[in-house]
């Protein structure tokens, strides 16, 4: 199985969350540390509202995790997701490695 070192739930809620142009672009944003979601938003010149939706994507996903402070909230990373995707990724890469030419139709 694909997601054999996560759930199937889990994977592909990860892979959804990688699915967008935005969120990518958020999690890119989010390399150098925690961001306030309104340096986001200027950053990436994008209303509030939108960029909410896809950081709640993004945090379902658990690839992101969220403080508040006062009225603002705070994004970083989530370094276990990180090396949760790591594994998984590797996971397919050993299989693709280990399948070879090996099966083959007729």
């Amino acid at each position: 199985m694909v997601a054999s070192a996560l759930s199937t739930k889990k994977a592909v809620a990860l892979f959804h969350a990688l699915s967008d142009e935005t969120r990518l672009a958020l999690l890119d944003r989010l390399k150098d540390g925690e961001q306030c979601v309104c340096e986001l938003t200027d950053a990436m010149k994008a209303a509030q509202s939108r960029l909410s939706f896809h950081l709640k994507v993004l945090k379902d996903a658990g690839l992101v995790e969220d403080r508040r402070e006062g009225r603002w909230m705070y994004y970083s990373l989530s370094a276990q997701a990180l090396e949760e995707l790591e594994d998984l990724v590797e996971s397919l890469k050993k299989a693709a490695k280990s399948a070879g030419f090996a099966r083959r139709c007729c």
